[in-house]
């Protein structure tokens, strides 16, 4: 039995050997491993330069001035009309995260032309009279401002966004007509209180420009328009309601920007052997 059993034996240990044998000649290869992209934590935060121009229209939210008589009291314009007007605008800001930043920007308001009218009783006797009155303003608007930008699309990024600041308001001197003969009334300036609310969309022009269309309503508010001159003054205004179509280009310093997103890093994923 057992001289049976050994030819057998023997041809499973020839078996066994030959196989050991083969995969030592062909050693397992494993496969490739898959790629793996990662993207790398990106830095948004960076100091950016801005420059602006805008097509403005304003209204004086009202008017009064002091008459002395007679009758003494207050008396408003019966018109009171602001032309249109365009500025130029400057500042510095600072891309705080991808989605908030933060600018103060300075804006010139170029001389824009007022036009109005009185309506009241003059001379002696009384009679009614009316007059026709023109000056002109043009200021400097000073103002800290934040955005919340709304992800960017295709490169274009929508934002809100609102500010807090003053004006420097300069009125012109005023001129009230009436019958022919004109009374000059200096013109006043003064710093005021202002704020404002804007909405738009930037647009990637390169990797660190960027084109910014936007609108901004402006609150102005109210202070002295003109000082006294015979025999009325000094006038005042409520304020300004000022509405703004804004165009302008933002300068990214350095290279963090989302119009230049960072590459995708390819990384391998260490080979496992079996």
């Amino acid at each position: 039995m057992f001289e049976t059993a050994r030819p057998v034996v023997a041809s499973l240990a020839l078996l066994a050997s030959t196989s050991v044998a083969a995969l030592a000649a062909d050693p397992y290869v494993p496969p490739p491993p898959p790629v793996v992209y990662e993207e790398p934590e990106h830095d948004y935060g960076g100091w950016y330069l801005r420059g602006d121009v805008d097509y403005h229209w304003a209204s004086l939210r009202s008017t009064h001035y002091i008459t002395y008589g007679p009758p003494a009291g207050t008396a408003s314009f019966t018109k009171a009309e602001l032309d249109e007007g365009w500025s130029v605008g400057a500042g510095v800001g600072y891309q705080i995260t991808n989605y908030l930043r933060t600018d103060l920007t300075l804006d010139y308001w170029a001389k824009a032309d007022f036009n109005g009218m009185t309506t009241g009783t003059c001379g002696v006797p009384p009679a009614p009279c009316m007059s026709t009155d023109t000056s002109a303003y043009h200021a400097l608007l000073i103002l800290a401002n934040a955005y919340v930008d709304l992800g960017t699309y295709h490169g274009i990024t929508p934002y809100v966004g609102a500010g807090i600041g003053g004006a420097y308001m300069k009125w012109h001197n005023l001129n009230n007509t009436i019958g022919g003969v004109t009374t000059v009334h200096k013109g006043a300036s003064e710093f005021r209180f202002a704020w404002a609310l804007m909405a738009g969309a930037s647009y990637c022009l390169t990797d660190n420009l960027e084109m910014d269309l936007g609108y901004r309503y402006t609150r102005v508010h109210g202070g002295r328009m003109f000082e006294y001159a015979p025999v009325a003054g000094p006038g005042f205004d409520d304020g300004l309601n000022v509405h703004e179509a804004r165009a302008g280009l933002r300068w990214n310093l350095g290279n963090n920007t989302r119009c230049a997103p960072p590459p995708k890093v390819v990384s391998y994923p260490p080979p496992v052997y079996k």
